[in-house]
């Protein structure tokens, strides 16, 4: 399939989460939500994943990118389920639309992807279309009082995904998109279960309701499992910068269907974001590293 396809595929699973995730958090405290969410996640790739590709020893010298990688997406799960308690929602759509200027800096850092002035473009249309669609929503933006401190582990969140994002991809070019998940499904999910065993215990897990549960199940095994391994093979595609601007094209998808399954609204100012986003992806098509 064409790489842009699915890396809209990607967005797009990624942009139903946040309404599925809103019914689950009604039965589910966030820790606890997050932790079901990636059991259900690594039970699927350790069931699946392994018949599916050929498995490469791991070899020394990745080990470290494998780590770093990991800890990126166990970071992004651990600040970001406290950061969205303590901000808006304003707040954390615009900062999480920063990630490819984050992804940009991560790759400039550590010498990875050299970024075209195509790409530059795009991340600015990216962001700006991101901004419009947050202030269509009349959803609060925020950085004083209580807000900086979910703003400061939202932003950290943030990065984190970025290294995860920009990490993974060395490892592709050895083993396969299915390993890499798994392995980074093993090391993130342990570490979230350490942490969030006080949680784990002190839910009352048998009032939940079916709901609760299906959200858990779908935000785990498609947007976590699926959406990230699909994310890794676009990543070694097009490269880390490029495929991150369709990062910011989920928030069209959760915007649409928040308006189609929550009634939620949805403006002029929110089309023009989306439209906006599309361009800068369009410029970006000639811009890629096919790897």
């Amino acid at each position: 399939m064409h790489v842009y396809f699915i890396l809209i595929l990607v967005a797009f699973i990624w942009g139903l989460n946040p309404p599925v995730m809103k019914i689950g958090l009604i039965y589910i405290p966030p820790m606890p939500y997050s932790a079901v969410r990636l059991f259900a996640a690594l039970a699927v790739g350790l069931l699946i994943f392994p018949r599916l590709c050929k498995w490469v020893p791991l070899r020394s010298q990745d080990k470290k990118t494998l780590f770093i990688a990991s800890l990126g997406f166990f970071f992004f799960h651990l600040f970001f389920t406290f950061g969205l308690q303590l901000t808006t929602a304003g707040n954390a759509a615009l900062i999480l639309g920063c990630l490819p200027v984050s992804i940009a800096i991560i790759n400039h850092f550590h010498r990875f992807d050299s970024i075209k002035p195509g790409v530059i473009k795009g991340i600015f249309l990216s962001m700006l279309g991101v901004v419009l669609m947050v202030a269509g929503t009349g959803k609060v933006v925020s950085f004083s009082g209580d807000h900086i401190e979910g703003a400061i582990l939202v932003l950290a969140a943030q990065i984190s995904y970025g290294y995860f994002t920009v990490f993974s991809r060395p490892l592709s070019a050895t083993y396969s998109v299915y390993q890499i998940t798994t392995y980074v499904l093993v090391i993130s999910t342990g570490l979230f279960g350490v942490v969030s065993l006080p949680s784990i215990l002190a839910a009352d897990w048998q009032t939940i309701p079916w709901t609760g549960w299906a959200s858990a199940f779908y935000s785990g095994i498609f947007p976590l499992c699926l959406a990230n391994c699909l994310w890794i093979w676009g990543t070694a595609k097009v490269g880390s910068a490029t495929a991150s601007l369709y990062f910011n094209l989920s928030p069209v998808f959760t915007i649409a269907a928040g308006y189609l399954i929550l009634g939620e609204t949805f403006g002029w100012m929110q089309f023009c974001g989306a439209v906006i986003i599309i361009i800068g992806l369009y410029l970006t098509k000639g811009n890629t590293k096919n790897r």
